[in-house]
């Protein structure tokens, strides 16, 4: 027997109180970029034995252990911090690093270049920069931790050598970075595989961009050394950038110091890092200034970036981030 019958129904009125409640709802892009990025946290820390977390007290490491506490909430964070001191910190970020891990109640280790200057497995650069010779360092201290998955603020928009990362970026024997043996990620899924001293370097704030931090920054509170608000500072001009003046970053005869309300859009070493000027005294007025900024923050204020046109790629192939 064959049924023939056509059905038709008079269209439903659409109106927001006939929508549901899930369709309604749309996630923000900082949700978005969170929610992925705490999905990554959670994976490595599952995936990997023993994972650290890369910690500075810059902006970006502060803003992926924030993800971290939140992604373990009412835990604790699971993994311990590593900096790489290289002497030549500003005393303001170290000061914030430490209180920052007494607050949260995590372990820290720290990796001295002046120890290897001091023994001589070192030597002290003719530009009087230490950023370099981070990555000896490094390596070592992941050796010796046995961290098989190291977690790091990389982002994709800081400088087209990272722009080629993966969210998680397999490393050599020998810390080294090859791009030819690096695994495709698609759908969100992280291949986390690799054999015995080999490791990973995980980026959970991988896609997004400094205007997506200093929101994240602003909506979450999130506490950040003085260094990144308006400030008056001892500068001198050099390289088109303003540098700090200090014990380790002394102006030339021919430079002129000037004292100017400047601040940083990155914290690396006194020696290699410059201040740009500015005003902005709160996070939301540095969110106005950044979103109208035209060239990155490693760009506009990073020496160590300026050694060659592929000096990020460099340091990322010897084992550097």
């Amino acid at each position: 027997m064959s049924i023939s019958a056509t059905v038709t129904e008079t269209p439903r009125t659409v109106t927001p109180e006939t929508i549901p409640a899930a369709s309604a709802h749309r996630l923000s892009e900082l949700d978005v970029l969170e929610s992925e990025a705490i999905h990554i946290i959670r994976e490595v820390v599952a995936e990997f034995e023993r994972p650290v977390l890369l910690f500075s007290g810059g902006k970006d490491s502060v803003v992926v252990l924030h993800l971290a506490a939140k992604a373990f909430w009412p835990g604790k964070v699971p993994f311990s911090l590593l900096h790489v001191d290289t002497g030549h910190n500003f005393p303001e970020v170290l000061a914030f690093r430490d209180a920052t891990v007494e607050r949260l109640g995590v372990r820290l280790e720290v990796a001295r270049v002046e120890d290897y200057i001091a023994d001589g497995r070192l030597a002290e650069r003719a530009d009087g920069t230490r950023n370099p010779l981070q990555t000896l360092p490094l390596l070592d201290a992941i050796a010796a931790g046995r961290h098989d998955a190291v977690f790091g603020g990389a982002r994709r928009d800081e400088d087209k050598a990272r722009a080629k990362e993966r969210i998680l970026s397999l490393r050599d024997e020998f810390g080294q970075w090859d791009p030819r043996n690096q695994r495709p990620e698609l759908w969100n899924l992280y291949n986390g595989r690799h054999t015995v001293g080999q490791h990973v370097r995980a980026f959970p704030i991988s896609n997004w961009t400094e205007l997506n931090v200093w929101r994240y920054i602003e909506r979450e509170n999130i506490a950040l050394p003085p260094l990144y608000y308006a400030h008056e500072r001892d500068v001198y001009r050099r390289d088109g950038m303003w540098r700090a003046v200090g014990p380790v970053s002394e102006p030339r005869p021919t430079e002129t110091v000037e004292r100017r309300t400047v601040r940083y859009r990155t914290v690396g070493d006194m020696s290699c890092t410059g201040a740009v000027d500015s005003d902005a005294t709160h996070v939301n007025d540095v969110v106005r200034e950044v979103a109208v900024s035209t060239i990155t923050e490693r760009g506009a204020t990073r020496a160590d970036d300026r050694i060659s046109e592929a000096a990020m790629e460099d340091r990322k192939k010897e084992g550097y981030f």
